[in-house]
Parts: C-alpha cells; structure tokens; sequence
C-alpha cells in the first residue's frame, strides 16, 4: 500500500512539471505529509488522515504536461480554502474531526497559512505564463470524495446523489464555457472506463466552490476556466486505503483523454 510506509513528515511542499500547453491538472488534496512542528502537534492517525485526503489524485495528473501535485496534507492547511479557513482549528471545519493534540498557536499557523500564501503565489506565476502564451486555458482541478461515510460495511451513498465524476462549475461563468464543457462532459461520460461508462454529473455531490477555482475565474475572467472534477472513490477502499491498480491506471487514462479534449475543443 503506497499510503502506508509515508513518512508523517515532509519536507516538499509540491511538485511543478510545465510544458507548453494550454491544459494544466492539478491534485491539491493529494498529500499526506506534514511539516515536523505539525506531525508533533498532530492528533489524528495517518488513516484518520487518509480518509478525508484524496490520495492517488496525485498519479492521475502525470500524464498531463503541466501539472501541479501538493504533498502537504490538507489537514496542516487546506489549499481549497481561503487562508482565514485553511487551517481547521474546530470539528465543524474537519468532518467533525479533533485534528490536534492542543489549539495551535498563532504563530504555528502563521507558518503554515505562509506556504498556503506561497502556493498561490506560484500558481499564479505558473498561469500568468500560460496565458501569455495562449489566448484561453484550462486547470483540470482534480478531487475525490467519499461515499462510504458510515464505515466500510454499510451502505454507500446512493447513486443518484454520488455519481461516478462529479463536475463543480458554481464560480465558472459557465455560458462563457459552455462550448468546451458540455462536449467535454459528453466524450468524459463515453470514455470506456476499465470496460464501463462512468455516471458523469454536474454540481451533484460538489458544486465546485473551492478557493483555485475562484481564484483563476477571478484573476483571468475572460481566459482561465476552472474545472473541478471529482472522483467519487472506487478505485480504493477509503476505510482501508488500499487501491485497486487497475482502476488507479484507468483514471490516469481518464485526465490525460480530458486533457487531450480539451486542447481539442479550445482550438
């Protein structure tokens, strides 16, 4: 099990691979390390962790030349938030979670809030260049939720409220995109996937309100278009953390076809 043997502490805060086109994936919840100081002040276990991160999102955006993958856990601080909420300091913010031993200090949070401000800076500068290169883009804004909330011998949540990939345009101007986004959802939904067409929706489980999505429709309105795609998670056991391989090389197919159709349907 890939998730099992990582070390509780890390050092890499994220990993930059850039290429020349207009298509950039990203895995902002895929991390499961932590700085030493909050390893220490941390309460939950690497599992409890596991759970709510979104782990192999990471290996699904490889393939795409431009992409961006974070190795910090979300529960040290939370890219897809606003800084003023990234670090969860009660249950309500954490699925109703005790994350640490003692309320963190000012100051411990001020140095985690200063890479949550670090990272925005480097996307930023990452997509200022791609939109000078290219009059539109998109950020395939890669997650996974979970659909066994109630312990891993219940039932899951139903298909009709968890579908396969759920797609979150709520900060998308979405007529704007509407030409490369219904086609897109159309060709993701009759993608052969390991022999089956996966149940594709929009603003289902998710609505797509996460602090990047916002960010790149506000900083680039007429350019950037910010898709949220989530992964319901199949393709592991989210009480276990075992993956199943095939599934994991299937959703890597997955985000380099989406990648692909999109470059298709922007030009």
């Amino acid at each position: 099990m890939r998730y099992g043997t990582m070390a509780r502490t890390i050092e890499r805060w994220w990993t930059v691979q850039q290429g020349p086109g207009p298509i950039i994936a990203t895995a902002i919840h895929d991390g499961h390390g932590l700085r030493p100081e909050a390893a220490e002040a941390m309460a939950l276990s690497d599992l409890d962790r596991l759970r709510e991160e979104d782990p192999f999102t990471g290996q699904s955006v490889q393939d795409v030349e431009t992409h961006v993958i974070a190795h910090l856990s979300r529960f040290e601080f939370d890219l897809n938030r606003e800084a003023a909420e990234a670090v969860y300091r009660t249950p309500e913010q954490s699925w109703g979670l005790e994350v640490w031993k003692a309320e963190p200090s000012e100051a411990f949070v001020a140095r985690s809030l200063a890479l949550h401000t670090e990272y925005y800076r480097m996307l930023g500068a990452l997509l200022d260049g791609v939109a000078a290169r290219h009059d539109k883009f998109v950020v395939i804004d890669v997650h996974s939720y979970n659909y066994r909330r109630d312990g891993a011998d219940a039932d899951p949540t139903p298909q009709d409220k968890a579908p396969d990939i759920n797609i979150g345009t709520f900060s998308m101007p979405r007529e704007q995109w509407a030409f490369l986004l219904d086609p897109l959802m159309e060709a993701m939904a009759g993608f052969d996937f390991n022999g089956r067409k996966l149940d594709v929706r929009e603003n289902v489980a998710f609505q797509g309100k996460g602090a990047q999505t916002r960010f790149i429709h506000e900083r680039y309105p007429q350019q950037g278009c910010a898709i949220a795609l989530e992964f319901k998670k199949f393709f592991m056991d989210e009480w276990s953390g075992q993956p199943d391989e095939a599934e994991l090389d299937a959703m890597r197919r997955f985000i380099r076809f989406t990648a692909d159709k999109c470059e298709e349907l922007l030009a």
